[in-house]
């Protein structure tokens, strides 16, 4: 699979909109976690669980926010052709 970097990447310590990213490369570096998607008022949409060294695309709304722990790097992708 190839993607296209639209930014640079953070980690999941506090809540983000990954830089507004409707899709997002997640990879934990740490053991297994999970990470968290809210929308924009707070409420929980959904949860998954990554193994350690595990990466995920995950597509969410602009204002949707990601959250899991320092162990989690993510950054805002596109796929690319």
């Amino acid at each position: 699979m190839i993607v296209k970097l639209l930014a640079a990447e953070t980690d999941l310590t506090s809540a983000t909109n990954v830089n507004s990213a409707t899709l997002v490369r997640v990879l934990n570096t740490g053991s297994a976690a999970v990470v968290t998607r809210k929308d924009f008022g707070g409420n929980t949409i959904g949860t998954v669980t990554l193994a350690a060294n595990e990466v995920a695309y995950l597509d969410k709304e602009p204002s949707d926010t990601l959250e899991g722990g320092s162990g989690f790097k993510a950054v805002k992708i596109a796929y690319s052709n």
